[in-house]
Order: C-alpha cells, then structure tokens, then sequence
C-alpha cells in the first residue's frame, strides 16, 4: 500500500482528534477504498441458502449453557 502524507491534529492535551491530507491522496484512499469493497461484495454468500441444511441433536441454547457451565 501507497504511504500517504499525513499531518495529526491534536487538542491542547496533544491528544489525536484529526488528520489532514492532500486531496489527491484522499481521492486514491477512496479508489482502494471503492476496489475493495467490490471485492467485498464479490464475497458475500447467501447464508440463506444454507438453513437447515444441519441436523442438531440438542437445542443451541442447552448446548451454549452446558459449555459455559464447564468454563
């Protein structure tokens, strides 16, 4: 990944409340940003399809408090 220039702003405790960068950059931040989050959706899987497609032997919920009990 690219190394952008930065500057932080801080608030008299120099504590970080922004950051400032040049415009170009910022258009570049937002084309990886756009690009990935393409490939984001690329990913996205219907989970739907996939209801009860397993068979369960015990209620989830019996089965979440039997193993916190063991903790």
């Amino acid at each position: 990944m690219r190394n952008f220039k930065k500057k932080i702003v801080t608030d008299e405790t120099m504590r970080p409340v922004a950051v400032l960068i040049d415009y170009e950059d910022w258009q570049e931040i937002e084309k990886l940003l756009a690009i990935a989050q393409l490939k984001t959706e690329a990913k996205n899987v219907d989970l739907a399809k996939y209801a009860g497609t397993i068979k369960l032997s015990i209620d989830p919920l019996e089965y979440q408090q039997q193993i916190r009990d063991e903790w």
